[in-house]
């Protein structure tokens, strides 16, 4: 061995050394206090899932709650308050759909059980969706502006297909506002 390669070589070995002491230095000196150090993560260790506890912001659940929540504005008589409701449970519906989708996609051909589980949550988003654009849909048509309920009527068969309850309904919506006029012969 090179007895200049033996120089580096202690060299690199005694600036390991002090760099490893640099921390004990800071807090043996006050100046890095582990007692004020910010842990990410709950008062609870347990509860790590944040998303999975009742009130979650990006969930299924909450996409059902804002339309319980429009029901029960509709039932009171405050339809613009409804609308509103609604409006937030489509677009959360849609939101976690498209995430959904997107895991879905990443995770095929990697772990089967992650794709199954995401194209469960998937399909059962595209029903809530579909029954938030039904919702909204009909307070659009209730305040005699079908301009803005078609398009909702059009995506709801476009999520759910023409054959199935809700895309037959939504079709049927669209032939009594005189959107489409051929009736459908699969109702």
């Amino acid at each position: 061995m090179n007895p200049l390669s033996v120089i580096i070589e202690t060299n690199k070995y005694d600036k390991m050394k002090v760099l490893k002491l640099i921390p004990i230095i800071f807090i043996s000196l006050g100046i890095f206090s582990p007692a004020n150090t910010v842990y990410a993560g709950s008062d609870n260790p347990n509860n790590y899932k944040v998303l999975s506890s009742i009130n979650k912001k990006l969930s299924i659940t909450n996409v059902q709650a804002f339309l319980r929540e429009g029901d029960n504005l509709i039932n009171s008589g405050e339809f613009d308050k409804a609308k509103d409701s609604f409006d937030k449970a489509r677009n959360l519906a849609k939101q976690l759909a498209g995430f959904y989708g997107d895991l879905n996609g990443s995770f095929k051909g990697l772990d089967a059980r992650i794709p199954n589980e995401m194209a469960e949550k998937g399909k059962e988003l595209l029903q809530i969706w579909a029954e938030s654009n039904g919702r909204l849909a009909a307070v659009y048509k209730s305040k005699n502006q079908p301009e803005v309920a078609v398009p909702l009527l059009v995506e709801i068969i476009r999520l759910m297909s023409p054959t199935s309850s809700e895309g037959k309904e939504a079709y049927k919506d669209l032939v009594q506002l005189g959107f489409v006029e051929t009736p459908y012969r699969g109702l």
